[in-house]
Order: C-alpha cells, then sequence, then structure tokens
C-alpha cells in the first residue's frame, strides 16, 4: 500500500483566533489522502485560544520558536552576500530571529520526511522557510493573504525561491506582478480563502427586524484599527441619536489577548454612552460565531482595507444581509446592490445610512441574503483551496 504523502503546514502563531479558516483547510486536504504536519513559530497568547479542536491542533502542531542550540549552527551557513544586499535594519534582524527557526525547519522536515512547506503567510514564517531552502532545506510555498507592505521588508527575498505562490485576489495578484517583478516563481495562482458553507448555513428561515423590534447588529474581527470597529460604533451613536432602537455585539480580541486596541474601543463606547447599545464579546470559537449570525438582522463589517474577508463569507454564507466597505478585494467578493452592500471605508455616515436603508427595507434584506449565501456556495467553498495547493504542490515536483 502506498504512503500517503506528506505535506508541511506554516502559520504563524497557531491556532489563533481567525485560524478556523486554516483547520479547515487542513482537513480537506486531509480527506483528500495526503498527511498534513502542522508548523507554527510560537503559541498564541492564551486568549486567543478559544476554538474547540485548538488543544488537538497545539497538540500535534511543531512550534519553531525556541530552537535548539545546535539550530544557532545555521547562522554561519546563511547567504550572507544576499541577505545584507537588502541594507535593512529591520530586515537583518528578522533574518537573526529567522535564521536558528530555519535550522530548526530543517531538522523537522528531514526527521518527518517532509519535503514540501506551504507557509500561510509573507511574513517572517516565509523568510523561515524560504533560508531554510537556501540552506538545502524542502520546497516552499506561499499565500498571500493582504497587502505586501504588511508583512516587512525581503519580500523578493521571500519569494524568488517558492516553488508557486497562492494569491486570495485579483488586486493582490496586480500588486504583487507589480511590485516583485523579477522575483516571482513561475507559478502564480489566484486562490480566494474559502468557507465550510454547509457548517455555516441559515439555521432557519433568515427574518428581517419587525416594527417595535431591536436592530441587532453583529460583527466579528480582531481588534484592530484597520477593522473600522470605531467607524461601526460610531453608525450606531448615528441610529440612536436619530431614535433608532439597535444594539451591536463585536466578536472578536485584540493580538495581546485583550490588553491592546479594546481599551480604545472600551473607551470610545463609553464616551459616546453606548454602553447598553454595544457589546464586545472577545474571541469565540465558531459555534458561537454562528449562532450569534443566526440571530443577527444585518451584518457589518467596515474595515479600513480587507484583503477579501471570510467574516463576509460567513455571514453571507448564513443568509444573513451584509453590509461591508468597497476596501481591497472585496468588491471581488460583493457586488454592491446584487448579493450585500458596500460603503465607502471610513465613513460612519454613509454606514449608518446603508444599515437604517436595509432595516426599512426587509423585502431586499431578505433578497439579499438569500443572494449573498449563492454567491458564496458558488464561488467561496472550502475545498476549492484544498484542492488547489495539492495541485501545485504536484505541479511543482514535491513532495
Amino acid at each position: 500500500m502506498a504512503e500517503r504523502p506528506i505535506l508541511g503546514y506554516l502559520v504563524p502563531q497557531f491556532p489563533g483566533q481567525t485560524h478556523d479558516f486554516f483547520w479547515r483547510e487542513v482537513r480537506e486536504i486531509e480527506g483528500r489522502g495526503w498527511d498534513v504536519a502542522l508548523i507554527s513559530t510560537r503559541r498564541p497568547p492564551a486568549g486567543l485560544i478559544v476554538h474547540d479542536w485548538s488543544g488537538g491542533a497545539m497538540a500535534r502542531t511543531t512550534y519553531l520558536g525556541r530552537p535548539a542550540m545546535r539550530d544557532l549552527g545555521a547562522l554561519p551557513r546563511l547567504p550572507w552576500r544576499e541577505i545584507l544586499a537588502e541594507r535593512n535594519l529591520g530586515w537583518l534582524r528578522d533574518v537573526g530571529v529567522a535564521g536558528p527557526a530555519a535550522g530548526a525547519l530543517i531538522r523537522v522536515c528531514r526527521a518527518r520526511g517532509i519535503g514540501h512547506v506551504h507557509v500561510h503567510s509573507c511574513g517572517r514564517a516565509a523568510l523561515i522557510a524560504a533560508l531554510a531552502r537556501r540552506m538545502g532545506g524542502p520546497r516552499y510555498s506561499l499565500t498571500l493573504h493582504g497587502p505586501l507592505t504588511d508583512y516587512g521588508p525581503g519580500q523578493a527575498f521571500k519569494w524568488r525561491d517558492a516553488a508557486f505562490a497562492t494569491v486570495i485576489t485579483e488586486k493582490l495578484m496586480a500588486s504583487v506582478r507589480d511590485t516583485l517583478a523579477g522575483s516571482l516563481p513561475e507559478r502564480l495562482i489566484v486562490q480566494p480563502m474559502g468557507v465550510d458553507t454547509e457548517a455555516f448555513r441559515p439555521g432557519r428561515d433568515y427574518t428581517p427586524v419587525g416594527p417595535g423590534e431591536t436592530l441587532r447588529l453583529f460583527t466579528c474581527g480582531r481588534l484592530n484599527p484597520v477593522k473600522g470597529h470605531n467607524d461601526l460604533i460610531e453608525a450606531v451613536g448615528m441610529l440612536v441619536a436619530a431614535g433608532r432602537d439597535v444594539t451591536l455585539s463585536i466578536a472578536g480580541e485584540d493580538d495581546a489577548g485583550g490588553g491592546g486596541y479594546r481599551r480604545v474601543l472600551e473607551t470610545s463606547i463609553a464616551d459616546r454612552d453606548l454602553g447598553d447599545r454595544v457589546s464586545l464579546l472577545g474571541a469565540m470559537d465558531v459555534d458561537q460565531v454562528r449562532a450569534r449570525l443566526q440571530d443577527a438582522h444585518i451584518f457589518a463589517l467596515a474595515s479600513l482595507h480587507e484583503a477579501l474577508g471570510v467574516a463576509l463569507m460567513e455571514a453571507m454564507s448564513s443568509g444573513v444581509p451584509t453590509i461591508g466597505t468597497a476596501a481591497g478585494g472585496v468588491a471581488e467578493l460583493i457586488a454592491d446592490g446584487r448579493d450585500g452592500v458596500l460603503v465607502p471605508p471610513g465613513d460612519a455616515g454613509a454606514l449608518a445610512d446603508a444599515i437604517g436603508a436595509l432595516a426599512d427595507d426587509p423585502d431586499r434584506a431578505i433578497r439579499l441574503g438569500r443572494a449573498g449565501r449563492a454567491r458564496v456556495v458558488e464561488g467561496f467553498g472550502a475545498g476549492r483551496g484544498a484542492q488547489t495547493l495539492i495541485d501545485a504542490v504536484g505541479h511543482s515536483g514535491a513532495p
């Protein structure tokens, strides 16, 4: 009986609050006859470990954040001439941290017979894989989830020796081709993230807000300025001031596990006297998010920029009428007025108007909810990305 092929799967700080997508993809890959070796840089903060599958995932994940003393021997073997050509102090700090981890990655892959590592990041995790490859380690590939500027220096170095790369939107792909021309792998693939459309499905027929009923808004995303939560809070304040009965529940936590940007939002809520209207729920597992979606009248995500938006997909897949911003690649998911609503990023007034208009038009809310689910089922199922990855790894000659 032939052995199952094995794929290394490297995700930074796995499993974090937004990593349900990665776990779904891992399960899809394994369901297609592959073994997956989970690898990560370091464990996430305790406050971000929320999923019912997190404990089992951590137990089978190899963490590179504390390399053994023998891994420090990788530093003299690094391609220093190429590294120093970058002339960037931040880059050199990244290399100093990533070098020993690259040695650890080589050791782990050789011990487990891993011939290819897919990296779901273009930050320091990508640097670890690129350095390992330069020192005779496994083939690697990358997925870009957001603007290159979010992932630090040395992008040409990280991409140059990759076997292939996937990019989640056409807009990002155009930027990659323009920015990294001459340093790209031959094989580049546009592959959006996906969701489990069976797990995220309407639990009952969607019912829009009725006369005299409190309008229930829901949003989900890590607490970070880029997610635009403060704009959504401001929009709620405008709706309340206009006499509308509305509440907002925000699922997600900041990257510090509750001691960072959450405090800014708490102050914003208090300053607007919205303590009885806006709730910060913290990090939530998939079942809790699903329950909130099934109870919501409208889902809104006010991101200032958003590469694509798994949270938007989950809401649409659940049949909830969805409002997003015309930022980043969101327009590749939502066609304004057809399967959702788009507003300008950073415009709390436009956001409040869109929420109010949708609440006042129940037939339109029902139609957009149904169309949103159809859009996600048709183009953003979780299995597509897994198969794309398997096919691309096979095409590259690995494992």
